[in-house]
């Protein structure tokens, strides 16, 4: 195994320990674990291939659900049409 994929590991164990964590700290962690995974995601595809970074990103948006929820819901809304 890898170094990044064992740091992916140790990052989903991280994130696993925030969700246990009191709620007034999940926000502020969201952001850190995702600054935090988006390097490590690239060094995984860059070091094992496309196949595993799919399989770390699947993993990611499974334990980030609600950020990439609110991402999407943000991306759908109507364009507010001011001045017109």
């Amino acid at each position: 195994m890898t170094i990044s994929l064992i740091l992916a590991c140790l990052w989903a164990l991280l994130a696993t320990g925030i969700a246990i964590g009191p709620r007034r700290f999940h926000w502020p962690a969201a952001w850190g674990l995702i600054a935090l995974g988006v390097p490590i995601l690239g060094w995984v595809t860059y070091e094992n291939g496309p196949v595993w970074g799919l399989v770390v990103l699947a993993g990611g948006i499974s334990v980030l659900r609600w950020p990439v929820i609110f991402l999407f819901r943000a991306l759908r809304q109507p364009r507010d049409q001011a001045g017109e």
